[in-house]
């Protein structure tokens, strides 16, 4: 087993890597509550005292950290997250970067930094001998630009799935994100042309879940950067476009040993499960209403959440049924996983894996025990055949999914006082401001006949 690096030998090799690159400046980065990239830029002769001490940044600016009494914080770059950017090809701007850590002023981790949560969520698995892994399928859309460059919601191909079209725009952008992100040591597993038009997806090789949040919230970033230079828009919007399906984020996941044993397989098991799959399962789906905010947390998330475009609304799980909220697939022995199929790419993925990580993790506590797989579908059952097989359904709008949010427990819990109630402040105001506006399908429906 090769010994992990001190920290002087990481900060070492970092800075032998910045000037052999000739990198000239990184980004200190880090996610707001919703999950949106933030960064502190700063150049490479500064690099070294920021290493030791951090860069001081402004917490009442950013969405969900602090108020103004409250605001002088630091981000402490995480050593081990350094790479740099293979698409800044200007050798004048040559820029790496670093995730960070944020601290509030009394060197303190802030209890409003997203990632300090999944910190927190993996050290209670690692406390019971369990290794989080997850394995996220990561769906987006490629748009055209108008002459300004400004986004419209026209594909930019009118392929489908798994379709090949090589002279299509959006293939070339994939292969560009494959590379830059396998260069950059991200374990790109595979990517493919989804349903809809102009949709896409990239997959990541299977990793614990803070590895993986940490790449996911470089890998939007760098989505949108290659799409751009190809002279389309990438967007993570859950249902951008009626009629059509929209952009999930089915998140594969397990527990290992710190050997790597997968702890979900059993061959003489039920299905093949291990009893610690089973409680998991049943805790993901006993919590499924209260999280939903969090892994569904956009007016539009739920605008996808509807029955006929391979979407998951209702709380089942299943071995083969891909209506079913939670799949289980086919592979056993190192690739027995579970499937959670209702997130989607535009939420804020340390939270989203903190809280079904505590889901899963209250089902094993509790001794959940899952109900029988549904193996039919489900969106062609009835209202009465859902009731007698207690089939309930997921939350139908923001507004529903944070009014039961607000009353859970774990989710409170798993998201410390601080991001559970600026989390539901910041979205109620989004669900009210969304309830009070005049769409243009009541327009068109009602202000002749009205």
């Amino acid at each position: 087993m090769t010994p992990t690096k001190s920290e002087h030998e990481l900060k070492e090799t970092v800075l032998a890597t910045v000037s052999k690159e000739n990198v000239k400046f990184v980004e200190m980065q880090f996610s707001d509550i919703l999950g949106t990239v933030k960064s502190v830029s700063i150049p490479a002769q500064r690099l070294e005292k920021a290493l030791d001490e951090g860069v001081f940044i402004d917490g009442s600016s950013i969405l969900g950290y602090a108020t103004i009494e409250e605001s002088d914080m630091r981000a402490v770059p995480i050593l081990d997250s350094f790479l740099v950017y293979p698409w800044s090809n200007d050798t004048r701007l040559k820029t790496a970067r670093f995730m960070c850590k944020i601290f509030d002023h009394n060197g303190n981790r802030f209890k409003g930094d997203p990632r300090f949560v999944l910190e927190r969520m993996m050290e209670k698995a690692s406390d019971k001998g369990f290794v989080f892994n997850v394995g996220p399928e990561f769906e987006f859309f490629l748009f055209k630009l108008d002459g300004d460059n400004h986004p419209v919601p026209v594909p930019n191909d009118v392929g489908g799935y798994f379709d090949l079209m090589p002279q299509d725009s959006g293939e070339t952008v994939r292969k560009d994100i494959m590379m830059n992100f396998d260069w950059m040591k991200f374990d790109v597993e595979a990517s493919h042309h989804e349903v809809a038009p102009g949709q896409h997806e990239v997959d990541l090789t299977y990793n614990d879940a803070l590895t993986l949040a940490d790449r996911m919230i470089t890998l939007k970033f760098g989505i949108k950067t290659i799409a751009f230079r190809h002279g389309l828009h990438a967007t993570f919007m859950p249902k951008p476009l009626y009629g059509i399906n929209g952009s999930g984020m089915h998140v594969h996941q397990s527990f290992s040993t710190a050997d790597g044993k997968n702890v979900f397989d059993d061959p003489s098991g039920k299905f093949g499960l291990s009893e610690i799959a089973l409680k998991y399962i049943g805790g993901l789906l006993a919590h499924a209403k209260e999280t939903c905010a969090i892994l569904a947390s956009y007016v539009n998330s739920y605008k996808r959440l509807v029955p006929g475009y391979e979407a998951p609304c209702y709380i089942s799980w299943a071995n083969r049924n891909r209506s079913a909220l939670i799949r289980v697939p086919a592979g056993r022995g190192s690739k027995s996983r579970a499937e959670l199929r209702n997130p989607d790419p535009a939420g804020n993925p340390y939270l989203q894996f903190a809280v079904m990580l505590a889901s899963g993790i209250d089902g094993i506590e509790h001794k959940i025990e899952p109900p029988e797989p549904v193996e039919k579908d489900i969106y062609h059952m009835s209202k009465e055949e859902r009731a007698k097989l207690k089939i309930e359904s997921l939350p139908e709008s923001l507004g529903q999914a944070l009014e039961i949010m607000s009353g859970s427990k774990l989710v409170k819990e798993t998201l410390g006082d601080h991001i559970f109630s600026h989390y539901l402040h910041i979205k109620t105001e989004e669900w009210d401001d969304y309830r009070v506006h005049v769409t243009d399908w009541e327009v068109e429906k009602y202000l002749r006949v009205l």
